[in-house]
């Protein structure tokens, strides 16, 4: 069966500086992958080359079977990819429904829009928060509606970047237990994530990038039991 992304021996240089090199990546259908590794691996290069924020020296991304390596990134939305970046990026001096209205006006029949914003509501706990201004919730709400706002364009590929970034344990669980009820669901998602709890709360793969390179891959319980990426991910060193 053909992955929903491929990633193919994509490169990306800055000068002379590599920052990602021949990396190979495959996101399966009804995926939770979590992309990891230590600051400075390359994984937020890779995760701006599949969007499309930056063009890739060398290698192929290929999205639902198309060729997007040069693709412009609103083509990718419109072939179904969705992100969430690290900051919130919400409209804070609007409301919290005026946020979701605006993502789901152009994605949702005009007879269904209110219906959509009260079930992304409910489902982003931001029901009793509906005529606050953006700008008023905590860091996690903010979160919570950046995702529901990237899921209002109703994605097959939903790319999150640090989605725990700046949320306190619970908001991080709570998160978890969002992006698993959106899996559920049927969405594919991608996440670029530091929090090894989160990782083992969330994924059903995951890749470790090192020094701009794919350095292991496999289940959660396989990259947690491996000595080498605890070596490199934790600091931690080990014999052999």
């Amino acid at each position: 069966m053909t992955a929903l992304l491929q990633v193919g021996r994509v490169s990306k240089t800055f000068g002379g500086f590599s920052a990602v090199s021949d990396v190979d990546l495959s996101v399966e259908e009804g995926e939770i992958h979590c992309l990891i590794g230590p600051n400075g691996a390359g994984k937020s290069t890779l995760f701006k080359l599949i969007v499309g924020t930056y063009a890739p020296t060398g290698g192929h991304i290929r999205f639902r079977g198309q060729d997007v390596t040069q693709a412009k990134p609103f083509a990718r939305v419109q072939l179904g990819m969705s992100i969430k970046r690290q900051a919130p990026s919400v409209f804070k001096a609007l409301p919290v429904r005026q946020n979701l209205h605006i993502a789901l006006q152009h994605h949702t029949a005009p007879d269904r829009l209110e219906r959509e914003e009260e079930r992304l509501l409910e489902l982003l706990a931001l029901s009793a928060d509906a005529a606050k201004l953006a700008g008023q919730l905590s860091h996690g709400q903010q979160q919570w509606l950046e995702i529901g706002m990237a899921i209002a364009l109703k994605p097959t590929l939903l790319l999150l970047d640090e989605p725990t970034a700046g949320l306190s344990s619970e908001e991080t669980r709570h998160t978890g237990e969002l992006i698993k009820r959106l899996n559920a669901g049927g969405m594919t998602v991608l996440a670029v994530e530091h929090d090894m709890a989160f990782v083992r709360q969330i994924a059903t793969a995951v890749t470790v990038m090192h020094l701009g390179r794919t350095f292991a891959r496999g289940s959660v319980e396989e990259i947690v039991a491996d000595p080498s990426v605890a070596e490199i991910y934790l600091g931690v060193p080990h014999a052999g």
